[in-house]
């Protein structure tokens, strides 16, 4: 029988008395949002009654966070925009502990410190922490009137400061600084959107997609800056604590009313600093979103999941990657092995009136395995283009008419092999009328879930 120093002994001692100090359960949540209510109910799917507690630092029951700027704009309210009833954790037997911050991990001792000094020992941990504003250096960005635009939280703040006839600056035109802007708009804020890119969306669409976006944009009077940034928010003459101008970096200076960082998010790993859990820019997990670390997982916006386009880990910081990742590791931490058939970048927009949906690989530049199929944009805004990689698709993007876009992501997900039909693909009434009769029939046989085992079999 293999002994113990007197080291380990006082070491699992210490481990002891701590976990007897703490309240226990048998799977932690640290999230709230998107990630960690899919993985709290799919846990439940597996065990009825194992102790569940989900950790946030946000005060709110869960919300939607896309639908945030339309809080802002006034077109919904907190009730309208939760992902379950008010009920919800009640019913499933999950102890949410609200407004409170998790300050530290010890993953050696399976103990979690919240910012309020209490302590919980977990037997599985899901870090679904999500991300965090992006806020460079920049002098003046301590002046009142700064904001970012990622929580709740941030939209009343900007709800309560700025009105009607003001102007404010959103530096990023990304898919955050398009739909703030929009909200702004319908507040009858004027707005500066300040990209560095030479075109707004310029990593979530494609050139001519991008374009037809800006169009939209200046119609409604938003004032675009392309290829440059702000070096210096400056206050107002009468009261230099509030924001007044930005000075852009080619020295031109802006009067505004408000400045509101829209630059993207970077992931939450600041719990795992320093540990055995394994980080590249995210939480890196493996096809069962497990860390490096026993009896830990991660998903969402902090996590490094698998890209099936790419064919490798990246961060994919979009709503439903967070739900897939999270529900996968909810089934792993609660006994059911399930294996994550991955994500890519996909996202959705409508800019005022204007839809647009991309996704996966939008400009292979330098890849000659590629075929590129277009539709070239028509009067009435509409566009489409399909990316293929040997006969299967792998990036798209869809302008003015989305309604058939999810159809052809069905197709890129399951990696279809597409080459007896492709040129139907970009047709305006494509739809599963269009297969082939033998895979028509495949694919109406098997339900969503079930799909992807039948992943490239389709010749």
């Amino acid at each position: 029988m293999a002994t113990r120093t007197t080291g380990q002994m006082r070491q699992a001692a210490s481990a002891s008395v701590g976990r007897a100090t703490a309240r226990e359960t048998g799977y932690l949540i640290i999230g709230n949002s998107a990630g960690g209510i899919a993985a709290a109910e799919a846990i439940r799917e597996v065990n009825r009654d194992g102790a569940i507690t989900i950790v946030s630092e946000e005060p709110y029951l869960a919300y939607s966070r896309p639908l945030i700027s339309d809080y802002l704009a006034g077109q919904r309210s907190l009730d309208s925009m939760l992902l379950r009833p008010p009920n919800f954790y009640e019913r499933n037997k999950i102890e949410a502990l609200l407004g409170t911050r998790a300050a530290r991990v010890d993953f050696d001792r399976k103990l979690v410190e919240l910012e309020d000094g209490r302590r919980i020992a977990w037997r599985k941990l899901l870090l679904a922490t999500g991300g965090t504003p992006i806020v460079p250096t920049l002098k003046g960005s301590d002046r009142e009137g700064v904001f970012t635009f990622t929580t709740l939280d941030d939209a009343k703040k900007i709800q309560e400061a700025v009105g009607p006839q003001q102007k404010v600056v959103v530096i990023g035109g990304g898919l955050i600084g398009v739909s703030l802007a929009q909200a702004l708009v319908h507040r009858g804020v004027a707005v500066v959107m300040v990209e560095l890119l030479d075109r707004v969306l310029g990593t979530a669409l494609d050139a001519e997609a991008s374009r037809l976006v800006e169009e939209a944009l200046r119609r409604k009077q938003i004032e675009i800056v392309l290829g440059q940034t702000v070096k210096e928010i400056v206050g107002r003459p009468e009261d230099g604590r509030r924001v007044g101008g930005v000075v852009l970096e080619d020295g031109r200076t802006m009067a505004c009313d408000g400045v509101v960082f829209a630059i993207g998010v970077a992931p939450r790993t600041e719990l795992v600093t320093g540990s055995a859990v394994t980080v590249n820019r995210g939480i890196v997990v493996d096809r069962r979103m497990a860390t490096s670390c026993r009896g830990v997982y991660a998903c969402g916006d902090a996590a490094e999941g698998y890209d099936f386009v790419h064919k490798t880990n990246r961060l994919i910081p979009v709503w439903p990657n967070a739900v897939a990742g999270g529900q996968v590791a909810g089934y792993n931490m609660a006994g059911r092995p399930t294996r994550y058939e991955g994500s890519t970048g996909m996202n959705a927009l409508n800019c005022f009136g204007l839809s647009t949906v991309a996704a996966g690989l939008m400009e292979p530049k330098g890849d000659p395995s590629c075929e590129v199929l277009v539709r070239p944009s028509a009067a009435n805004g509409t566009y489409r283009k399909i990316v293929l990689r040997n006969n299967r698709i792998v990036g798209m993007v869809f302008v003015g008419d989305i309604e058939r876009s999810g159809i052809v992501f069905g197709l890129m997900k399951d990696g279809i092999n597409v080459r007896r039909f492709k040129e139907a693909l970009l047709s305006p009434d494509f739809g599963l009328g269009a297969l082939p009769d033998d895979l028509r029939r495949k694919r109406l046989s098997l339900p969503n879930g079930q799909r992807s085992e039948a992943r490239g079999n389709e010749e």
